[in-house]
């Protein structure tokens, strides 16, 4: 079975994902969806974390350019991108949401040499707000290279491919709604028509809660 469609089955079964067409779930910025994913769950089975674990790594080691550092994105990130760089025996560092306020007033912590190429690892994509933003910082605080992100779930919204592509960036994912919503028929956990609903959401984020 594909890593795709097998992370997917081990979200759905685990309850890491939810999905409830019918009744939206409200995230913090007000959206209503028809799904929530809460991929930290994943940590309390070790099983599906060894999986996880070892498809982020798989990943990493195809990428183009073989990457000196491996980085994570505060907060649910961190645990995924450190158990990789231990997987790889490579450097890890992770990038706050925003700067300390004291002390050294560090953005990102590690020691992150100069000049470094840098893999950011995530947990999740919906917007690519995150990400991007630690690619940001990695690239003006820490004078890295970064090309690629590799993230365990995307949500594949347009926003989120179109400000990747501005930034100069590649999301290397492991699975998708799409292919978690194709598993979630095929298990009959929801029904096609629904199934028709939570990709339409897709297509239209904002407007699809103001309806229901």
């Amino acid at each position: 079975m594909p890593h795709g469609e097998r992370i997917a089955e081990f979200l759905l079964s685990i309850g890491a994902v939810q999905l409830s067409p019918q009744k939206p779930f409200t995230w913090v910025s007000g959206i209503r969806s028809p799904i929530y994913c809460d991929n930290r769950m994943i940590y309390s089975h070790p099983d599906a974390r060894d999986i996880v674990v070892n498809a982020l790594a798989s990943r990493v080691r195809s990428l183009h350019v073989p990457p000196d550092v491996i980085a994570g994105t505060a907060t649910a990130a961190i645990g995924w991108a450190a158990l990789v760089a231990d997987r790889l025996k490579l450097p890890f560092v992770y990038v706050r949401a925003k700067a300390k306020e004291h002390g050294a007033k560090k953005h990102i912590e590690g020691d992150l040499q100069p000049g470094k190429h840098v893999a950011v690892i995530e947990d999740l994509i919906s917007t690519g707000g995150s990400s991007l933003s630690t690619v940001q910082a990695l690239r003006e605080e820490g004078s890295a290279t970064v090309s690629d992100i590799v993230a365990i779930f995307t949500y594949e919204f347009l926003a989120a491919r179109e400000a990747a592509q501005e930034a100069q960036v590649t999301f290397h994912v492991l699975s998708s709604i799409t292919t978690l919503v194709q598993c979630a028929v095929e298990q009959d956990r929801i029904s096609a028509g629904e199934a028709q609903m939570v990709l339409q959401f897709v297509k239209e984020p904002e407007g699809w809660g103001k309806t229901r």
